[in-house]
């Protein structure tokens, strides 16, 4: 175990540090856990959990947020969208990586929404009454003013079950704050005495070596055998494939490396003012070389 100050550094050098930290004590003693305060975004949780199964392990990391998920029947923004993620070794090309936020949606999809143009699904997000919001664009204004909130997986209220998505939002919480006495909720809002502030995000990294428990090659048929089975179980109609997690993301980037990665138009613009604003006259954009 151990507990590391991330000193307001950028969050994805301390994360990866911390679950390297976290596989080399997994080794030594078959579990590791790392605690991890004073840091920042960290970016893709996935990442750091597949740093563990790319090498047999078991792995889970999860991160506290800016308030932005409503509890159970409140309307005020208290949770961070909060990851809890696992990755494990398999006997296919690829792991089963869940990597997912414990609310129905995050601010990074309703910045999708908004760069194609679309209204968002009502569900998502609700405001200050409980009423279902889905003006995208108002809402990314609205959720740094906490004027709106997301709603936790299972959505708002009991018939869903959307206190199980904000249980396990509240558990990430504790594990991201209790362990290293870190910050949580309202103060990594980024406002202190009225001022700008750094947000002092925490995080945790376990990493769990399974020779401890079984033989690894043994786990990772076993783990392979459920997903197969799973995916080989009947389709509802219409359907032609279950998945398992980690799949899509795999089929996806085995796509990207033979056909390269899609940029939507909005972040086209983005980055063509951003080069515009640097003043880097000369640089031209891939899309742009193949219209001349």
């Amino acid at each position: 175990i151990a507990v590391i100050d991330g000193h307001n550094g950028m969050g994805h050098v301390v994360a990866e540090r911390s679950m390297a930290l976290a596989i080399r004590k997994a080794r030594k003693y078959g579990i590791g856990m790392v605690a991890v305060r004073n840091s920042t975004h960290f970016g893709i949780a996935g990442y750091y959990a597949t740093m563990a199964s790319d090498r047999g392990l078991i792995g889970c990391c999860g991160t506290n947020a800016r308030p932005s998920i409503a509890p159970t029947f409140g309307v005020e923004p208290m949770l961070g969208t909060n990851p809890l993620t696992f990755a494990m070794p398999t006997d296919e090309p690829f792991p089963f990586c869940l990597d997912c936020a414990t609310s129905v949606a995050q601010r990074g999809t309703v910045e999708v929404y908004s760069r194609r143009g679309r209204a968002l699904p009502a569900g998502w997000v609700i405001d200050r009454r409980g009423r279902p919001r889905t003006d995208t664009d108002q809402i990314l204004k609205d959720l740094g003013r906490s004027e709106a909130a997301f709603v936790p997986l299972g959505g708002a209220g009991e018939e869903t079950a959307g206190y199980k998505g904000y249980g396990y939002a509240t558990v990430v919480e504790i594990l991201s704050s209790a362990l290293q006495s870190a910050n949580f909720m309202k103060a990594l809002l980024g406002v202190r005495n009225g001022r700008p502030a750094p947000i002092e995000l925490g995080h945790f990294f376990i990493a769990i070596d399974v020779s401890s428990f079984t033989e690894p090659a043994e786990f990772r048929r076993h783990v392979g055998t459920i997903l197969r089975q799973l995916r080989a179980s009947a389709k509802a109609p219409g359907r032609r494939r279950i998945y398992t997690a980690g799949e899509r993301e795999y089929e996806a980037t085995q796509d990207r490396l033979r056909r390269g990665i899609p940029v939507p138009l909005g972040v086209r613009q983005d980055m063509e003012a951003m080069r515009d604003e640097l003043g880097f006259k000369t640089l031209r954009l891939p899309w742009e070389r193949r219209r001349i």
